[in-house]
């Protein structure tokens, strides 16, 4: 069998081109060794690897451009160019509106390469959401994006060795959230996060911690009444009809200041800074964001566009890598898992 159909096809998007995507890209793909577990290809232009390539003094010499998918070479920095027009990166600002129309042209080419099964997995670059949203880019991030565009229920999880955290809820205003959540939104999380303990990360019994919303998980009522009229019925529904080991629900602050999560392989919280807070200050640079329960597997860096230290050469590249190693181990998994239920059928 030719080795290169057996290596994985790791797709790129460009993300923000004012941020620190493209340059933690080239800095992964110029690590030795590294191309010889995935062939990367990049969504975007090989004009642009060029620029980054030249500003921060980068030694690369194996940035290929191609023009299908046939062309795609192992060991080379596959570039699918996917801009006619002739662009001077240099003179596109940060929060103008034409920033906004490079990193959507990138991820809506790079998604439907991924349904069509032209690369394997999706990795993400960042983005600047109010840059995107002056392009009329309906999705407020990716999550929702391809929400709408693959199969699925997505669920947005970060993931790392020690600490797991999916959400309930994603981009919302604080005060928008407790309207938001609601019995069957809480069960169809926890579903979506044990399938996805058990098919992406090989767990076969899963332990999942659910967080409480409100300081003290309420102190039994006091500080509102979401744990006891939403979030505990949820728990009890799949923890005495389907038997799952679902606990909870937890005082945030004391889960994770006495360590608690580390008796647990995943926590769900209920809205995004009650799970990210914790995460990065535990995982930060190594960390990585999930997009669970969809057809297709895309990951991403835990930080966002960084424009404060773009351009200077001193991103920190290794959430980027561990995006790639988390994608290919969930399609890995994947892959195993459904060998695995076709054995037991036959």
């Amino acid at each position: 069998m030719n080795y290169r159909k057996k290596k994985i096809k790791v797709g790129f998007t460009t993300g923000d081109i004012n941020g620190i995507g493209i340059e933690i890209f080239l800095k992964v793909c110029c690590k030795k060794k590294i191309l010889d577990f995935f062939t990367p290809i990049l969504f975007g232009s090989q004009k642009l690897c060029f620029y980054y390539k030249k500003i921060l003094n980068m030694e690369i010499n194996n940035i290929r451009e191609i023009k299908n998918f046939k062309e795609v070479v192992d060991y080379k920095i596959n570039v699918f160019n996917i801009w006619k027009e002739d662009i001077k990166f240099e003179s596109i600002k940060i929060n103008h509106p034409e920033s906004g129309k490079y990193p959507i042209l990138s991820l809506k080419k790079a998604v439907k390469a991924l349904k069509e099964g032209k690369i394997d997995v999706l990795v993400t670059a960042p983005v600047n959401k109010k840059s995107m949203n002056f392009k009329n880019f309906s999705f407020f991030g990716h999550t929702e994006y391809l929400q709408n565009v693959l199969e699925g229920e997505s669920l947005m999880f970060m993931i790392h060795d020690i600490l797991k955290i999916a959400l309930v809820t994603n981009h919302l205003p604080l005060k928008k959230v407790s309207s938001e959540l609601n019995i069957k939104k809480i069960i169809k999380s926890i579903k979506i996060l044990h399938q996805s303990l058990i098919i992406d990360f090989s767990i076969e019994k899963p332990k999942i911690a659910v967080l409480g919303c409100n300081p003290h998980s309420s102190d039994n009522g006091l500080i509102g009444n979401e744990e006891n009229t939403k979030i505990k019925p949820a728990i009890d529904s799949l923890f005495q009809k389907q038997g799952w080991l679902i606990f909870g629900p937890y005082p945030s602050d004391s889960f994770f200041g006495n360590q608690n999560y580390r008796n647990f392989d995943a926590v769900l919280a209920m809205y995004h800074d009650q799970g990210l807070i914790p995460f990065k200050t535990l995982t930060f640079n190594q960390g990585v964001n999930f997009t669970a329960g969809l057809s297709h597997i895309r990951t991403s860096p835990d930080h966002g566009v960084a424009y404060d230290i773009a351009k200077k050469g001193i991103a920190n590249e290794n959430s980027f890598e561990e995006a790639i190693f988390n994608a290919i181990k969930i399609f890995k998994n994947r892959k195993e898992y459904m060998k695995f239920s076709l054995s037991r059928l036959s």
